[in-house]
């Protein structure tokens, strides 16, 4: 199994920045790709960004590119999402996703709990 921890979520201003962690731990060796969802009040899950541990290579979806960056620290099992230039439309719970297939399927078997990020309109 592998657990996921995610930190670095809170209120911030419109324009503001904020960088998320997700931290990996038990079996990481079966990781081949991380990424980051969110979900906000009353909408369904939506993909953010993802990355392969291997080689790097990202994908964003529309509405953050340019805003948001997603990167990753092998040896301390950790992928991280900067976000800047904050708007009150990326306001959600944002969740870690990690898993074994591809980076381009976006698709993980393992999920964090969750951070809270707040833009106030």
């Amino acid at each position: 199994q592998v657990q996921l921890i995610e930190s670095g979520g809170g209120l911030v201003q419109t324009g503001g920045s904020l960088r998320l962690s997700c931290v990996a731990s038990g079996r990481t060796f079966t990781i081949n790709s991380m990424g980051w969802f969110r979900q906000a009040p009353g909408k369904e899950r939506e993909f953010v960004a993802a990355i392969s541990m291997n080689g790097g290579t990202t994908y964003y979806a529309e509405s953050v590119k340019g805003r948001f960056a997603i990167s990753r620290d092998n040896s301390k099992k950790t992928v991280y999402l900067q976000m800047n230039s904050l708007k009150p439309e990326d306001t959600a719970v944002y969740y870690c996703g990690g898993g074994p297939r591809n980076v381009a399927t976006m698709t993980y078997d393992y999920w964090g709990q969750g951070t809270q990020v707040t833009v106030p309109s």
